[in-house]
């Protein structure tokens, strides 16, 4: 079994009352429930310790992508309602029926795959049926949705499963108003087939903020829940969760004309002091961020100077008198003028998912939380 040891020289501060202030703010702009989405251990802050501080500010359901992730916070103690969505039918679905996991199906192979589990072990499966309505990736399309139905409509007479939901998933703002459509057309289908789903859910972060028409009865908040608003045109008021930092392990003064880093696609134009940081992108830190990527240390931004490598990278902090110790601030929630995790991703071409869920796991996590602000020691955690 491979073991990772957690670096020396740096972790992740998660902050769990950034966490829930972010879970009220989503529960004070909704009449619906809020499901907060821990999967991929939480975005990479921690499932157990975020799927806690958001139950405990106001959401009642979690969201996971495996059966796996949802009977880890069974395992931890977790009694909330939790859905999983990403299956193969030919997995054993029995564990995740005894833990009481909803079930996410979106074939008629993955729903008689549940029944057939859920009557092997002689209880009702709650399943959610997925429509899909313009996404084209998990989902039934609209012309298997009507098989699917009512073969639902089917294992429920014979008591195998129950349809407590009927879901789908957004693709983007430009094409809500017609998934809209397509949605009420299949829950309208589904009910014709004599389903009676309590739950009907569409709605992510950016919607959930900002587009009433889709919540139903419960919204799903991911990426909104750690802080990054999930509109940049908007801001919501989320606060930045997670903070990176890592101390500096070398300072050296170079002379004008010295390259940096492989390559030496940076050459210093001046005298100038340069700072070695334990990161790379083994931790999670993107390549291609490197020729744009700033960094905070003693409260001013210092740029990369060349490529990252893959445990560690060099920052050019000019004449700023800073020493070995001193702790580089990567990113976090950008009060104190550090880079965001928004800034890196701009800088890296792609989007915040990647960034936090890319953290590794050399990366210890701290937890911050309540009154007190009390630093708890990092958990092991599940890597997905």
């Amino acid at each position: 079994m491979n073991e990772t040891i957690a670096s020396p020289h740096a972790h992740a501060v998660v902050d769990l009352d950034a966490v829930a202030h972010n879970t009220a703010l989503f529960t004070a702009a909704t009449k619906a429930a809020v499901m907060a989405v821990v999967k991929a251990d939480g975005f990479g802050h921690g499932a157990v310790w975020v799927a806690r501080a958001a139950l405990s500010s106001g959401a009642t359901w979690l969201g996971v992508t495996t059966c796996a992730e949802a009977l880890h916070l069974r395992a931890s103690g977790i009694t909330a309602p939790i859905l999983s969505w990403m299956h193969s039918p030919l997995e054993d679905f029995g564990p995740a029926l005894l833990a009481n996991v909803d079930i996410s199906v979106s074939s008629r192979e993955h729903l008689s795959a549940v029944a057939d589990c859920a009557a092997r072990l002689g209880v009702t499966a709650d399943v959610h049926l997925k429509a899909d309505t313009g996404l084209h990736r998990n989902g039934a399309r609209p012309e298997e949705w009507p098989g699917l139905v009512r073969l639902a409509r089917d294992l429920e007479i014979a008591r195998h499963v129950r349809v407590r939901g009927v879901w789908s998933h957004l693709v983007a703002e430009g094409m809500t108003r017609l998934q809209v459509k397509l949605f009420d057309e299949a829950v309208a289908v589904a009910r014709g087939a004599g389903l009676r789903p309590e739950i009907r859910h569409l709605a992510n972060s950016a919607a959930a903020l900002g587009a009433p028409q889709t919540h139903y009865e419960l919204v799903r908040p991911g990426i909104g829940l750690y802080g990054v608003e999930p509109d940049p045109r908007h801001i919501f008021g989320l606060q930045g969760a997670m903070t990176l930092r890592a101390r500096l392990i070398l300072v050296k003064r170079v002379p004008a004309g010295s390259g940096v880093s492989y390559e030496h696609d940076y050459v210093t134009d001046r005298e100038t002091t340069l700072a070695l940081v334990p990161l790379g992108y083994a931790d999670g830190l993107p390549w291609a961020a490197a020729r744009h990527a700033e960094v905070s240390i003693g409260g001013r931004r210092f740029p990369v100077a060349g490529r990252i490598a893959m445990d560690q990278f060099v920052v050019d902090v000019g004449d700023a008198g800073v020493r070995i110790g001193d702790e580089a601030v990567v990113f976090g929630p950008g009060t104190g003028g550090e880079p965001t995790v928004a800034d890196w991703a701009r800088w890296a071409n792609t989007v915040p998912h990647e960034i936090i869920t890319g953290i590794g796991p050399r990366v210890a996590r701290r937890y911050v939380h309540a009154c007190a602000r009390r630093a708890e020691e990092p958990e092991e955690s599940l890597r997905v």
